[in-house]
């Protein structure tokens, strides 16, 4: 084994040291309890190893008999990495841990993240991949006190290919359950059949805004008025094929909508039954029990003592 040189200019390695081939050395050795290897530069690496291996030796090799850190890096940068691991090629790792018993890779933060991913694929990359061959699981996120696993996605918060199992509450956040349903035909401006308006079924049981009250084709409120969001959505797909002007609604079958209503000829109080009305898309109040049996959309949580407006429905037909 050779050392090449030690310098100390800003810009310089701090030390490099070459083996023979064959050869198990180290560039650098140091005894006692001092350091094996230390470098430190002052715009530039303080310690840099290059492999030319093709069968997979390492730039840089640390290990720890006696049970500290084969590798340990340190910063106090802001945003710098303490350890930093870059791969070039097509396919390969940055980093990569492998341990017989313990964590292949693990990470341990006082105040942030112990773990960070990024991915800046254009393909649908992960920024974290988590995969078990055996029985195990993939990936386990815990925590004791705060969100064991948090996930916020543009498209989709998460995708579960697959069964899941809950063994504790399921806590949705929405008012209602919803369903959703193929609308009729565009008639305008989509509005007509926006958030908020009650709906029927027509012969071919697509969805229109109801236009006729006590009408028993009654099928709900479209969901997502005001500040009342759907906590599931049943039945999410495309169109029925061959509608090209067809497109679907998300209609609150159950749970708490807010629905355009008419007290025009009746106030409307809360706990009134409510059916359809003939002003479009609306409801109102079921004065007449024997003509609502089987066009109830609900009852009413709000009231509205004129006009027509918004009204918090609880909505169940009957």
């Amino acid at each position: 084994m050779a050392i090449n040189e030690t310098v100390t200019g800003d810009d310089s390695v701090a030390v490099t040291g070459t083996a023979t081939p064959g050869e198990r050395t180290v560039g650098v050795g140091g005894r006692g309890d001092s350091v094996g290897v230390q470098g430190k530069g002052a715009r530039w690496h303080g310690v840099e190893g290059l492999s030319s291996s093709t069968i997979g030796g390492a730039g840089v090799y640390g290990a720890n008999s006696a049970g500290g850190a084969g590798v340990a890096g340190e910063t106090s940068g802001r945003f710098n990495p303490a350890v930093y691991g870059k791969h070039s090629g097509t396919e390969g790792q940055g980093v990569l841990g492998d341990a017989a018993n313990g964590a292949g890779v693990a990470g341990k933060s006082k105040n942030w993240v112990g773990v960070h991913g990024e991915s800046e694929s254009t393909t649908g990359g992960s920024g974290v991949w988590g995969e078990h061959k055996g029985a195990g699981t993939g990936t386990i996120g815990f925590s004791a006190h705060g969100v064991g696993v948090h996930a916020r996605g543009g498209r989709l918060a998460g995708l579960f290919e697959g069964s899941v199992e809950v063994t504790g509450d399921l806590v949705l956040t929405g008012g209602d359950v919803a369903e959703q349903f193929d609308v009729a035909v565009r008639e305008g401006d989509t509005d007509e059949i926006g958030p908020g308006t009650v709906v029927i079924l027509d012969d071919e049981g697509a969805l229109t805004p109801c236009k006729q009250a006590y009408d028993t084709c009654v099928a709900g409120v479209v969901s997502g008025a005001g500040d009342r969001v759907p906590a599931l959505v049943l039945d999410r797909r495309a169109p029925v094929s061959g509608r090209e002007d067809a497109f679907r609604r998300a209609v609150a079958v159950t749970g708490k909508v807010w629905c355009r209503a008419d007290a025009s000829s009746t106030p409307i109080h809360v706990g009134d039954l409510l059916t359809t009305s003939s002003t479009p898309g609306h409801t109102m109040v079921a004065t007449d029990r024997e003509a609502a049996f089987g066009a109830v959309l609900g009852k009413a949580l709000t009231p509205l003592a004129s006009g027509t407006s918004m009204v918090l429905v609880l909505v169940g037909l009957g």
